[in-house]
Parts: structure tokens; C-alpha cells; sequence
């Protein structure tokens, strides 16, 4: 004879806890910071949800009333997509920022997604900036000086701006580190996912001798957990081990939801609020945006 109680079964706790989320979501603050933090989403393992927590922590932070700015710097124009804007070849865009000198203010478009959440989309033009940039004067700087006249610029100030990298440590993530003042790396809960890391923080410190010596490594999340697994566990421990201060509380689920909102042109949380992956992004965002007022 089964002598569980109804409302204590693995469903019934699972709904407990998720309702006791939202409503501690519900209660906390998401204060705003008094200027513009640019936090650049850089990786250079592929596959770890750069593109993902990029455009799921800006769309919780617009969705909590931030002016948010979402530049794409991947060719594959996959946070364009998420977004939901325009990103065809003959799409004004990022390329012509870097390249062709245009002003953010001519490529920039609003998402449908939140009142306040804008993007600089990128389009397949992309793929050949590295090699044009090569031979052009401050190549490393030109995003910097094109962001900095457009909220220089701006009648109502952004209060966060991320900049989604390319897999790969070349001149397009050196221009978005030489623009931003943070660094937030995503780091999936999987086998080898600390290797790569130390490389890309000697790139961060070269960055910081040479180019911008306002870049810091402010952030961390675990993303892709599956609590079923030993190996995930084990990679939460080391990560926070490693970077105690840097890693936020909040860990990414593995989650069928997040997976498929960019199918939609949507990021997971208008795709649907209260599933757990978006509660687990909006959790973050609201970390994000406590530390930042610290």
C-alpha cells in the first residue's frame, strides 16, 4: 500500500517549487543601473548558448521595463533571428558599421519582442568582415567609436547593451571586447567545459593591457544543466570553485522550450514566461542586474 500523500509526489513538488519561483520573481527588484553596462557574451567553444543567453537575458531584462541594446556580431545572425528582426543580405547592418562606416543609428531596429529591446542585426556580409577589417585603420576600435556616438547620441539612455560573438577569438570578439566593460561567458555543464577557458582569459588580460583597461570578467553562467548527472554536478563545483565571485547563483536547464522559441523568431521568455528555462533567465537577469548596483 502507497502511503504517499497525493501533493507529495516528484509532479506535485516540481509545481510547488516552480510557483514558489515565479512568486519570489514577482517580489524581487530588478533595479537599474545609472549608466550604460555593456557586457559582452563571448565563448569561444561553440555550442555552449552564447546566442541563447544573450537573447534571453536581454529580452527579462526589457520585459522587466530596461532600455536594452542586443548587437549581433555572429554571421549567423541566430540573435537577429531570436529577436525577431529583419536580417536579409541587403539588410542594413552590422557589416556596414564596421565596414562601411554607417552609423548604428541607421541600422538599428526595434524588437517585437518587448517594448525597449532594440538589435543591430547581422547579415551573411559578416562572414568576410575579418578579412576586410585587416587592412583598416583601428580596426580593433571601429564598434567601440560607432557605439559610443550612438548612446552618446541617444534621447533616452540604454541601460544595458550585449554584443553576441562569433565562436572564435578573431577580430570581430576583439572588437566587441575593446566596446564593452564587461565580459559574461556562458559555460555549459558538459565534459571538457573549463578547457578553452584559460586561453580566453589571457586574451581578456592582452585586451585589458592594450585596448581596454576598463574590461573585466563580471560574469559567469552555467548553462545546459541536467541535474540527472554526476558530471553536471561535478562541473557546477569546479566552475564555482574557480570563480567564486564571478559565477551567478542562478544555473540554465537543459529545456525543450528555450531549444525551440528562436524557431518562432521569439526568445523563451515571450515564447512562454513561466516555463522553467524562462524562469531560470529571468532569475539571472534579475542577479545581474542586483550585482550591478552593488
Amino acid at each position: 500500500m502507497n502511503d504517499s500523500s497525493p501533493h507529495d509526489t516528484p509532479l506535485a513538488r516540481e509545481i510547488a517549487e516552480l510557483a514558489r519561483r515565479r512568486h519570489a520573481l514577482a517580489e524581487s527588484a530588478f533595479p537599474l543601473p545609472s549608466r550604460t553596462r555593456t557586457l559582452t557574451v563571448a565563448n569561444q567553444k561553440g555550442g555552449v548558448g552564447k546566442t541563447t543567453t544573450t537573447v534571453n537575458l536581454a529580452a527579462a531584462l526589457a520585459q522587466a521595463g530596461a532600455r536594452v541594446l542586443v548587437i549581433d556580431l555572429d554571421p549567423q545572425g541566430n540573435a537577429s533571428t531570436a529577436l525577431g528582426v529583419e536580417h536579409r543580405s541587403e539588410t542594413p547592418s552590422v557589416y556596414d558599421i564596421l565596414v562601411g562606416d554607417r552609423a548604428i543609428r541607421d541600422v538599428v531596429q526595434h524588437s517585437p519582442e518587448f517594448p525597449g529591446l532594440d538589435c543591430v542585426p547581422a547579415t551573411i556580409h559578416l562572414a568576410g568582415a575579418e578579412i576586410e577589417l585587416v587592412s583598416m585603420v583601428a580596426r580593433e576600435q571601429r564598434l567601440r567609436t560607432a557605439l559610443d556616438a550612438y548612446l552618446h547620441a541617444a534621447e533616452s539612455p540604454y541601460h544595458y547593451v550585449f554584443i553576441d560573438c562569433p565562436p572564435s577569438l578573431g577580430l570581430l570578439t576583439i572588437n566587441a571586447f575593446v566596446a564593452a566593460q564587461e565580459v559574461l561567458i556562458p559555460i555549459q555543464c558538459e565534459y571538457y567545459a573549463l578547457e578553452g577557458l584559460s586561453q580566453l582569459m589571457g586574451n581578456i588580460q592582452l585586451i585589458q593591457r592594450h585596448l581596454n583597461p576598463a574590461l573585466k570578467l563580471s560574469t559567469i553562467l552555467l548553462t545546459m544543466y541536467d541535474s540527472r548527472t554526476n558530471l553536471a554536478n561535478q562541473v557546477v563545483g569546479e566552475v564555482r570553485e574557480h570563480f567564486p565571485n564571478e559565477t551567478l547563483q542562478t544555473i540554465i536547464p537543459r529545456s525543450v522550450r528555450i531549444s525551440e522559441a528562436p524557431s518562432y523568431g521569439q526568445s523563451v521568455i515571450s515564447y512562454d514566461l513561466n516555463s522553467p528555462g524562462s524562469l531560470s533567465y529571468r532569475e539571472a537577469a534579475a542577479e545581474i542586474a542586483q550585482r550591478g548596483v552593488r
